[in-house]
Protein backbone atom coordinates (compact mmCIF):
# COMPACT_ATOMS: atom_id res chain seq x y z
CA UNK A 1 0.00 0.00 0.00
CA UNK A 2 1.17 3.37 -1.30
CA UNK A 3 1.20 6.43 1.77
CA UNK A 4 -2.30 7.94 1.76
CA UNK A 5 -2.97 11.34 0.22
CA UNK A 6 -2.82 14.28 2.58
CA UNK A 7 -5.01 15.73 4.78
CA UNK A 8 -7.60 17.24 3.42
CA UNK A 9 -11.65 18.74 3.84
CA UNK A 10 -12.99 15.49 3.82
CA UNK A 11 -10.66 12.67 4.67
CA UNK A 12 -7.92 11.90 6.95
CA UNK A 13 -4.28 10.16 5.93
CA UNK A 14 -3.07 7.14 7.15
CA UNK A 15 -1.25 5.18 8.60
CA UNK A 16 -3.90 3.07 9.74
CA UNK A 17 -4.53 1.43 12.93
CA UNK A 18 -5.33 -2.18 12.15
CA UNK A 19 -5.63 -3.32 8.47
CA UNK A 20 -9.03 -4.97 7.62
CA UNK A 21 -10.45 -7.80 6.60
CA UNK A 22 -11.42 -6.76 2.78
CA UNK A 23 -12.80 -10.01 2.22
CA UNK A 24 -15.55 -10.17 4.84
CA UNK A 25 -19.20 -9.88 3.72
CA UNK A 26 -22.47 -9.18 5.36
CA UNK A 27 -23.53 -12.84 4.29
CA UNK A 28 -20.49 -14.31 6.62
CA UNK A 29 -22.88 -13.82 9.40
CA UNK A 30 -25.59 -16.10 7.91
CA UNK A 31 -24.27 -18.78 6.51
CA UNK A 32 -24.27 -22.75 8.13
CA UNK A 33 -25.55 -23.03 11.56
CA UNK A 34 -27.00 -18.84 11.20
CA UNK A 35 -28.74 -19.25 8.41
CA UNK A 36 -32.01 -18.85 10.74
CA UNK A 37 -31.31 -15.81 12.01
CA UNK A 38 -33.05 -12.95 11.10
CA UNK A 39 -30.80 -11.22 8.49
CA UNK A 40 -30.28 -7.69 9.20
CA UNK A 41 -26.81 -7.95 7.55
CA UNK A 42 -27.13 -8.54 4.22
CA UNK A 43 -28.42 -5.85 2.16
CA UNK A 44 -31.26 -7.75 -0.31
CA UNK A 45 -34.11 -6.95 -0.07
CA UNK A 46 -36.52 -9.34 1.43
CA UNK A 47 -39.11 -10.93 0.20
CA UNK A 48 -37.57 -11.47 -2.85
CA UNK A 49 -37.10 -12.30 -6.06
CA UNK A 50 -40.77 -11.48 -6.40
CA UNK A 51 -43.15 -14.36 -8.49
CA UNK A 52 -43.23 -12.75 -11.89
CA UNK A 53 -39.14 -12.72 -11.82
CA UNK A 54 -38.49 -16.01 -10.60
CA UNK A 55 -41.19 -17.36 -13.29
CA UNK A 56 -39.26 -15.31 -16.00
CA UNK A 57 -35.94 -16.76 -14.89
CA UNK A 58 -37.21 -20.55 -14.73
CA UNK A 59 -38.66 -20.19 -18.41
CA UNK A 60 -34.67 -19.67 -19.52
CA UNK A 61 -34.31 -22.75 -18.55
CA UNK A 62 -35.59 -24.18 -21.37
CA UNK A 63 -32.24 -22.43 -23.47
CA UNK A 64 -29.83 -23.60 -21.33
CA UNK A 65 -28.28 -25.98 -24.11
CA UNK A 66 -27.96 -22.92 -26.07
CA UNK A 67 -24.42 -20.12 -25.50
CA UNK A 68 -26.29 -17.36 -24.07
CA UNK A 69 -27.21 -14.31 -26.12
CA UNK A 70 -26.48 -11.11 -24.49
CA UNK A 71 -27.40 -8.64 -27.07
CA UNK A 72 -31.88 -8.72 -26.08
CA UNK A 73 -30.31 -7.93 -22.47
CA UNK A 74 -27.93 -5.41 -23.46
CA UNK A 75 -30.21 -3.64 -25.53
CA UNK A 76 -33.03 -3.60 -22.55
CA UNK A 77 -30.53 -1.99 -20.34
CA UNK A 78 -29.35 0.84 -22.69
CA UNK A 79 -32.97 1.54 -23.67
CA UNK A 80 -33.86 1.90 -19.46
CA UNK A 81 -30.91 4.58 -19.35
CA UNK A 82 -31.35 6.26 -22.62
CA UNK A 83 -27.81 4.68 -23.94
CA UNK A 84 -26.67 3.28 -27.07
CA UNK A 85 -26.08 -0.48 -26.37
CA UNK A 86 -22.13 0.08 -27.12
CA UNK A 87 -21.84 1.82 -23.54
CA UNK A 88 -23.13 -1.12 -21.54
CA UNK A 89 -21.12 -4.07 -20.43
CA UNK A 90 -23.44 -7.05 -18.62
CA UNK A 91 -21.63 -9.06 -16.02
CA UNK A 92 -21.86 -11.54 -13.48
CA UNK A 93 -22.65 -8.98 -10.51
CA UNK A 94 -21.00 -5.80 -10.08
CA UNK A 95 -18.04 -7.40 -8.10
CA UNK A 96 -17.24 -9.03 -11.90
CA UNK A 97 -17.13 -5.35 -13.09
CA UNK A 98 -14.39 -4.21 -10.43
CA UNK A 99 -12.26 -7.64 -11.62
CA UNK A 100 -12.20 -6.10 -15.18
CA UNK A 101 -11.70 -2.80 -14.47
CA UNK A 102 -8.36 -3.52 -12.50
CA UNK A 103 -7.22 -6.10 -15.04
CA UNK A 104 -8.08 -3.47 -18.28
CA UNK A 105 -7.90 0.10 -16.65
CA UNK A 106 -3.85 1.10 -16.87
CA UNK A 107 -3.56 3.28 -13.48
CA UNK A 108 -0.32 4.67 -11.63
CA UNK A 109 -2.06 6.22 -8.67
CA UNK A 110 -5.79 3.91 -8.12
CA UNK A 111 -7.44 5.85 -5.30
CA UNK A 112 -10.62 4.43 -2.93
CA UNK A 113 -12.75 6.39 -1.56
CA UNK A 114 -13.23 4.70 1.95
CA UNK A 115 -15.53 3.77 4.00
CA UNK A 116 -17.10 1.60 1.29
CA UNK A 117 -17.77 -1.39 -0.45
CA UNK A 118 -14.30 -3.21 -0.10
CA UNK A 119 -14.00 -5.00 -3.26
CA UNK A 120 -13.49 -2.34 -5.65
CA UNK A 121 -9.94 -2.29 -3.59
CA UNK A 122 -9.67 -6.32 -3.07
CA UNK A 123 -9.94 -6.34 -7.24
CA UNK A 124 -6.69 -3.79 -7.46
CA UNK A 125 -4.63 -5.24 -5.05
CA UNK A 126 -5.02 -8.72 -6.51
CA UNK A 127 -4.14 -6.98 -9.94
CA UNK A 128 -0.96 -5.60 -8.62
CA UNK A 129 -1.97 -2.12 -8.21
CA UNK A 130 -0.67 -0.03 -5.18
CA UNK A 131 -3.87 1.55 -3.64
CA UNK A 132 -4.29 4.71 -1.73
CA UNK A 133 -7.29 5.53 0.81
CA UNK A 134 -9.18 8.74 0.90
CA UNK A 135 -10.70 8.04 4.35
CA UNK A 136 -13.79 10.08 4.46
CA UNK A 137 -14.72 10.96 8.57
CA UNK A 138 -17.51 10.76 11.05
CA UNK A 139 -17.18 14.81 11.42
CA UNK A 140 -18.22 16.11 8.36
CA UNK A 141 -20.83 12.99 7.93
CA UNK A 142 -18.57 11.02 5.70
CA UNK A 143 -19.21 13.13 3.09
CA UNK A 144 -17.04 13.60 -0.38
CA UNK A 145 -15.46 16.97 -0.91
CA UNK A 146 -14.07 16.68 -4.24
CA UNK A 147 -10.84 18.90 -3.19
CA UNK A 148 -9.54 15.87 -1.28
CA UNK A 149 -9.00 14.09 -4.05
CA UNK A 150 -5.17 14.52 -5.26
CA UNK A 151 -5.09 15.76 -8.92
CA UNK A 152 -2.48 12.65 -9.61
CA UNK A 153 -5.18 10.24 -8.95
CA UNK A 154 -5.54 8.65 -12.44
CA UNK A 155 -8.24 6.07 -11.13
CA UNK A 156 -10.69 7.12 -8.43
CA UNK A 157 -13.71 4.68 -7.15
CA UNK A 158 -16.55 6.19 -5.26
CA UNK A 159 -19.38 4.27 -4.17
CA UNK A 160 -23.10 6.51 -4.22
CA UNK A 161 -24.97 5.86 -2.60
CA UNK A 162 -22.37 4.64 -0.31
CA UNK A 163 -21.96 1.46 1.35
CA UNK A 164 -21.55 1.32 4.48
CA UNK A 165 -22.27 4.96 5.47
CA UNK A 166 -25.65 5.14 3.54
CA UNK A 167 -24.53 8.48 2.33
CA UNK A 168 -25.70 9.99 -1.13
CA UNK A 169 -23.24 12.28 -2.11
CA UNK A 170 -24.79 14.56 -5.02
CA UNK A 171 -24.02 14.19 -8.65
CA UNK A 172 -22.58 17.45 -9.53
CA UNK A 173 -19.75 16.47 -6.71
CA UNK A 174 -18.71 13.33 -8.12
CA UNK A 175 -18.21 15.18 -11.28
CA UNK A 176 -15.95 17.78 -9.80
CA UNK A 177 -13.62 14.90 -9.29
CA UNK A 178 -13.55 14.35 -13.56
CA UNK A 179 -9.19 15.03 -14.60
CA UNK A 180 -7.82 14.73 -17.94
CA UNK A 181 -6.59 10.90 -18.29
CA UNK A 182 -8.60 9.77 -15.19
CA UNK A 183 -11.28 6.77 -14.91
CA UNK A 184 -13.73 7.72 -12.50
CA UNK A 185 -15.34 5.00 -11.53
CA UNK A 186 -18.79 5.25 -9.63
CA UNK A 187 -20.57 2.15 -7.75
CA UNK A 188 -24.34 2.95 -8.02
CA UNK A 189 -25.29 -0.81 -6.51
CA UNK A 190 -27.87 0.88 -4.49
CA UNK A 191 -29.13 3.83 -6.73
CA UNK A 192 -32.29 1.83 -7.47
CA UNK A 193 -33.10 2.04 -3.59
CA UNK A 194 -32.80 5.97 -4.00
CA UNK A 195 -36.54 7.54 -5.00
CA UNK A 196 -35.97 8.98 -8.70
CA UNK A 197 -32.86 7.71 -8.55
CA UNK A 198 -31.66 12.12 -8.46
CA UNK A 199 -27.85 11.59 -7.78
CA UNK A 200 -27.17 8.86 -10.26
CA UNK A 201 -24.62 9.53 -13.13
CA UNK A 202 -25.55 6.20 -14.77
CA UNK A 203 -27.58 7.71 -18.40
CA UNK A 204 -25.00 11.21 -18.00
CA UNK A 205 -22.34 10.65 -21.34
CA UNK A 206 -21.39 14.13 -21.25
CA UNK A 207 -18.48 13.01 -18.03
CA UNK A 208 -15.25 11.87 -19.65
CA UNK A 209 -13.73 8.80 -17.97
CA UNK A 210 -16.79 8.25 -16.32
CA UNK A 211 -17.84 4.30 -15.29
CA UNK A 212 -20.59 3.57 -13.80
CA UNK A 213 -21.58 -0.03 -12.33
CA UNK A 214 -24.88 -0.95 -11.48
CA UNK A 215 -26.23 -4.01 -9.63
CA UNK A 216 -29.88 -5.98 -10.01
CA UNK A 217 -28.90 -8.26 -7.20
CA UNK A 218 -30.15 -6.01 -4.39
CA UNK A 219 -33.34 -4.83 -5.11
CA UNK A 220 -34.61 -7.88 -6.82
CA UNK A 221 -32.97 -10.72 -4.58
CA UNK A 222 -30.67 -12.14 -7.53
CA UNK A 223 -27.26 -12.27 -5.59
CA UNK A 224 -27.06 -16.32 -5.88
CA UNK A 225 -28.21 -15.24 -10.10
CA UNK A 226 -25.07 -12.80 -10.22
CA UNK A 227 -26.28 -10.11 -12.58
CA UNK A 228 -25.03 -6.30 -13.22
CA UNK A 229 -23.56 -3.98 -15.42
CA UNK A 230 -21.34 -0.99 -16.54
CA UNK A 231 -21.99 1.77 -18.35
CA UNK A 232 -19.30 3.80 -19.95
CA UNK A 233 -17.92 5.39 -23.30
CA UNK A 234 -17.48 2.72 -25.82
CA UNK A 235 -13.91 2.58 -25.70
CA UNK A 236 -13.77 1.68 -22.06
CA UNK A 237 -16.47 -0.69 -22.66
CA UNK A 238 -14.64 -2.86 -25.37
CA UNK A 239 -11.53 -2.46 -23.13
CA UNK A 240 -13.58 -4.08 -20.23
CA UNK A 241 -14.91 -6.74 -22.63
CA UNK A 242 -11.69 -7.66 -24.25
CA UNK A 243 -10.57 -8.71 -20.26
CA UNK A 244 -13.64 -11.18 -20.01
CA UNK A 245 -13.73 -14.89 -20.44
CA UNK A 246 -16.53 -15.72 -23.25
CA UNK A 247 -20.33 -15.99 -22.02
CA UNK A 248 -19.75 -14.54 -19.18
CA UNK A 249 -23.17 -13.74 -17.49
CA UNK A 250 -25.34 -17.50 -17.63
CA UNK A 251 -29.18 -17.49 -19.70
CA UNK A 252 -31.06 -17.34 -16.65
CA UNK A 253 -29.41 -13.88 -15.48
CA UNK A 254 -29.56 -12.69 -18.79
CA UNK A 255 -33.48 -13.45 -18.43
CA UNK A 256 -33.35 -11.27 -15.26
CA UNK A 257 -31.81 -8.43 -17.00
CA UNK A 258 -34.04 -8.30 -19.58
CA UNK A 259 -36.88 -8.49 -17.32
CA UNK A 260 -36.05 -6.23 -14.61
CA UNK A 261 -35.61 -3.01 -17.24
CA UNK A 262 -39.39 -3.77 -18.37
CA UNK A 263 -41.64 -0.37 -17.85
CA UNK A 264 -43.18 -2.89 -14.97
CA UNK A 265 -40.38 -4.01 -13.04
CA UNK A 266 -38.95 -0.15 -13.10
CA UNK A 267 -42.35 0.49 -11.37
CA UNK A 268 -42.43 -2.09 -9.10
CA UNK A 269 -38.21 -0.79 -8.46
CA UNK A 270 -39.65 2.42 -7.89
CA UNK A 271 -42.71 1.54 -5.00
CA UNK A 272 -40.02 -0.41 -3.23
CA UNK A 273 -37.49 2.57 -2.91
CA UNK A 274 -40.34 4.26 -1.37
CA UNK A 275 -41.30 1.96 0.55
CA UNK A 276 -38.07 1.41 1.91
CA UNK A 277 -37.47 4.93 2.79
CA UNK A 278 -40.41 4.79 4.89
CA UNK A 279 -39.82 1.63 6.59
CA UNK A 280 -35.34 3.48 6.75
CA UNK A 281 -37.11 6.21 8.38
CA UNK A 282 -39.33 3.99 11.20
CA UNK A 283 -36.28 2.38 11.51
CA UNK A 284 -34.29 5.65 12.38
CA UNK A 285 -36.75 6.51 15.08
CA UNK A 286 -36.62 3.36 16.77
CA UNK A 287 -33.23 3.88 17.26
CA UNK A 288 -33.42 7.08 18.97
CA UNK A 289 -35.31 5.36 21.62
CA UNK A 290 -33.36 2.86 22.31
CA UNK A 291 -31.02 2.98 25.58
CA UNK A 292 -29.01 1.41 27.37
CA UNK A 293 -28.52 0.56 31.17
CA UNK A 294 -26.94 4.00 31.60
CA UNK A 295 -28.86 5.78 29.54
CA UNK A 296 -26.42 5.84 26.51
CA UNK A 297 -28.00 5.90 22.81
CA UNK A 298 -27.46 4.77 19.38
CA UNK A 299 -25.97 6.93 17.42
CA UNK A 300 -27.60 6.36 13.96
CA UNK A 301 -25.70 8.40 10.87
CA UNK A 302 -27.95 10.57 8.96
CA UNK A 303 -29.63 11.87 6.54
CA UNK A 304 -29.02 7.56 5.13
CA UNK A 305 -30.21 7.13 2.20
CA UNK A 306 -29.59 4.00 0.99
CA UNK A 307 -31.44 0.50 2.42
CA UNK A 308 -29.38 0.50 5.05
CA UNK A 309 -28.37 2.21 8.42
CA UNK A 310 -24.94 2.87 9.77
CA UNK A 311 -24.70 3.21 13.80
CA UNK A 312 -21.90 3.68 16.61
CA UNK A 313 -22.88 2.49 19.61
CA UNK A 314 -20.49 1.32 22.92
CA UNK A 315 -19.23 -2.06 22.65
CA UNK A 316 -20.62 -2.77 19.28
CA UNK A 317 -18.91 -6.43 19.06
CA UNK A 318 -20.58 -7.50 22.35
CA UNK A 319 -23.38 -6.24 21.51
CA UNK A 320 -23.22 -8.25 17.68
CA UNK A 321 -22.82 -11.49 19.52
CA UNK A 322 -25.41 -11.03 22.09
CA UNK A 323 -27.96 -9.90 19.39
CA UNK A 324 -27.17 -13.16 17.62
CA UNK A 325 -28.46 -14.98 20.84
CA UNK A 326 -31.30 -13.16 20.04
CA UNK A 327 -32.30 -14.51 16.96
CA UNK A 328 -30.59 -11.39 14.66
CA UNK A 329 -27.28 -10.87 12.62
CA UNK A 330 -26.03 -7.68 11.99
CA UNK A 331 -23.07 -6.55 9.75
CA UNK A 332 -19.74 -5.88 11.79
CA UNK A 333 -18.13 -2.11 10.72
CA UNK A 334 -14.49 -2.81 11.56
CA UNK A 335 -13.84 -4.10 8.39
CA UNK A 336 -14.40 -1.21 6.41
CA UNK A 337 -11.33 0.72 6.13
CA UNK A 338 -11.86 3.93 8.21
CA UNK A 339 -14.01 2.35 10.52
CA UNK A 340 -13.03 0.55 13.87
CA UNK A 341 -15.04 -1.77 15.90
CA UNK A 342 -17.74 0.75 17.82
CA UNK A 343 -19.80 0.53 14.22
CA UNK A 344 -22.52 -1.81 13.08
CA UNK A 345 -24.38 -1.56 9.68
CA UNK A 346 -28.11 -2.55 9.66
CA UNK A 347 -30.18 -3.68 6.53
CA UNK A 348 -33.08 -2.00 6.67
CA UNK A 349 -36.31 -4.71 7.04
CA UNK A 350 -40.07 -3.98 7.47
CA UNK A 351 -41.36 -2.28 10.83
CA UNK A 352 -42.59 -5.51 12.20
CA UNK A 353 -39.12 -6.64 12.12
CA UNK A 354 -37.56 -3.28 13.09
CA UNK A 355 -39.46 -2.99 15.87
CA UNK A 356 -38.57 -6.90 17.06
CA UNK A 357 -35.02 -5.97 16.38
CA UNK A 358 -35.00 -2.80 18.65
CA UNK A 359 -36.49 -4.71 21.59
CA UNK A 360 -34.15 -7.27 21.26
CA UNK A 361 -31.05 -4.49 21.04
CA UNK A 362 -32.16 -2.87 23.75
CA UNK A 363 -31.71 -6.42 25.78
CA UNK A 364 -28.18 -6.55 23.69
CA UNK A 365 -27.13 -3.15 25.11
CA UNK A 366 -28.09 -4.38 28.88
CA UNK A 367 -25.67 -7.03 28.70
Amino acid sequence: MTTPPSAAPGGIPGPYPHEPDLRHHGDAEVRGADAGLTDLAVNVRAGTPPAWLKARVAASLDRLAAYPDGGPARRAVAARHGLPPERVLLTAGAAEAFVLIARAVRARRPLVVHPQFTEPESALRDAGHPVERLLLTERNGFRLAAGAVPDEADLVVVGNPTNPTSVLHPAEEIARLVRPGRTLVVDEAFMDAVPGEHASLASRTDVPGLVVLRSLTKTWGLAGLRIGYVLAAPKIIADLERAQPLWPVSAPALAAAEACCEPAALAEAADAARQITADRDHLLARLAQVRGPDGQRVHAMAPAEGPFVLVRLPDAAAVRTRLRTLGFAVRRGDTFPGLGPEWLRLAVRDRATTDRFTEALEKALTG
